[in-house]
């Protein structure tokens, strides 16, 4: 059997479970149910015997902590491919797919969400397995979930016979959309419908061919994508403009809804999509009271609660079946069963003009992180902490001058055509329209205090000269 090859689809930004989940900080990059990210945890359970390195793909705009969160976590992936706009998930297959044949006509490839939680990793490994034979017989294989209850927030899929020497692959009868409750009941009684995991095992060219059929204008974007794709540093951008002017659509839509040779394998894995609070309340660790209490929480006479704090103390009295998620800049309080809802306010957020729904105060670069402390009309507050080897661009600013305040370690500073070491206590100022640059050639995280004055102090106002990470 050749070795599979994981495809991770780590793109979306996951508005449902905002205020963590945000644009530029989505739920698959944030430790949601364990100590790393629901990304790095969907890598690792692929990575044993039987399978090779994966591919990212991802978001541009994530690929800084996409890259520095697999390194981090040892995981070495084949490829970060960079999609310049979401187009679901059938030309995302197509990109790889493409990617994998140009190397091995025979290769195969198992198609996955990043933001998927599985509870029990080694059930599903061997799932893959025992699929592998019947997607190397030329099957297009998807998984489909047992179900344990009736869930009107998945597809479903009816599953036919069982076919004889395939490992518990069964045809499937077809696909069916999002149920009612009514119905939903009656698939759960019936015992002969699965939800729609959403995860597919095929050879690539397989799913070429197949593609090709339905959507051959799809492949002939994708492969322009591909061909004309650049690489940037550790990242491969795929064409923008073949990528952009291609018509989106899912795999089950484009190709499985409508392929002949399409099996289903029944698994139990503790699968769930994550997609709202409360289905992290439902299969998470509970305490006496039916509470999932996370940070900094205190709750009396509180029971079938979900309230995590990633900064500030939350504080509860005689609350019952209520969702509470405190980050730096957000409070939200939510009954469990309308936590769906939060996307209303997200938009709100976006109708409105404002950020809370796109970034946390905390914001991401590739040198590290920065984070307002304090802001007011003419001056903000900003903690800088810039990794060990970490550089920030060349640049300047036309209206905001900027006074640096080192807290911890070492930092080289360039300001016009002088060059300065700080360390600790030590402080500079840097004049608006001077270029200038920070830089941490240490081994050890450098902290700065920044405090910007000016009469403008967005982040537009910055021209880069020069950018090792290839920005503009």
């Amino acid at each position: 059997m050749p070795p599979i090859v994981p495809v991770i689809l780590s793109g979306g930004s996951g508005t449902r479970l905002w205020p963590m989940s945000r644009t530029l900080y989505p739920k698959q990059l944030q430790a949601l149910y364990s100590d790393s990210s629901m990304l790095v945890e969907t890598a690792r359970r692929v990575s044993g015997d039987g399978f090779t390195d994966p591919i990212i793909i991802c978001n541009g705009e994530h690929r800084f902590i996409v890259a520095e969160q697999l390194l981090e976590a040892g995981i070495q992936p084949q490829a970060i491919v960079l999609e310049p706009v979401g187009r679901n998930t059938a030309p995302a297959a197509a990109v790889a797919a493409l990617m994998l044949t140009n190397k091995d006509p025979d290769a195969m490839m198992l198609l996955k969400p990043a933001d998927h939680m599985i509870t029990k990793p080694n059930v599903f490994v061997e799932a893959c397995l025992q699929a592998r034979k019947a997607a190397d017989d030329g099957a297009l294989v998807t998984f489909g979930i047992i179900p344990h209850k009736p869930e009107t927030g998945f597809g479903y899929i009816h599953k036919g016979p069982a076919l004889a020497g395939f490992n518990s692959c069964h045809r499937v009868e077809k696909f069916v959309e999002k149920p009612d409750v009514k119905t939903a009941e009656g698939y759960v009684a019936d015992g002969g419908y699965l939800w729609n995991s959403g995860m597919f095992l095929f050879r690539a060219q397989d799913y070429l061919d197949e593609l090709s059929k339905q959507c051959p204008e799809m492949v002939e974007a994708c492969r322009r994508a591909v061909h004309l794709a650049r690489q940037d540093m550790d990242f491969l951008r795929l064409d923008e403009q073949a990528f952009q002017d291609m018509k989106g659509n899912s795999i089950d839509y484009a190709v499985m809804e409508k392929a002949q040779n399409v099996l289903v394998v029944p698994v139990d894995m503790g699968w769930d999509d994550v997609g709202s609070w409360s289905s992290l309340w439902a299969v998470g660790d509970k305490d006496t009271m039916g509470n999932i209490l996370l940070g900094d929480v205190i709750a009396h006479d509180v029971a079938g609660s979900y309230m995590r704090s990633s900064g500030q103390l939350i504080a509860a009295i005689g609350m019952k079946d209520i969702v509470v998620v405190a980050t730096d800049d957000v409070i939200l309080v939510a009954p469990m069963d309308r936590a769906q809802e939060v996307k209303e306010i997200v938009k709100s957020l976006d109708d409105l003009g404002r950020t809370e729904q796109t970034l946390h105060k905390r914001v991401y670069r590739p040198w590290g992180w920065y984070q307002s402390m304090h802001a007011d009309t003419h001056y903000q507050v900003k903690q800088l902490t810039i990794h060990a080897g970490g550089v920030l661009s060349l640049q300047s600013h036309q209206h905001r001058s900027e006074h640096w305040v080192v807290v911890s370690g070492e930092a080289e500073v360039t300001c016009g055509d002088e060059l300065i070491t700080l360390a600790v206590n030590q402080s500079t100022y840097i004049p608006a329209g001077m270029k200038h640059r920070l830089e941490n050639k240490t081994k050890e995280p450098l902290c700065i205090i920044e405090v910007q004055t000016g009469s403008y102090l967005g982040e537009d106002d910055i021209e880069r000269f020069e950018d090792v990470y290839g920005r503009t």
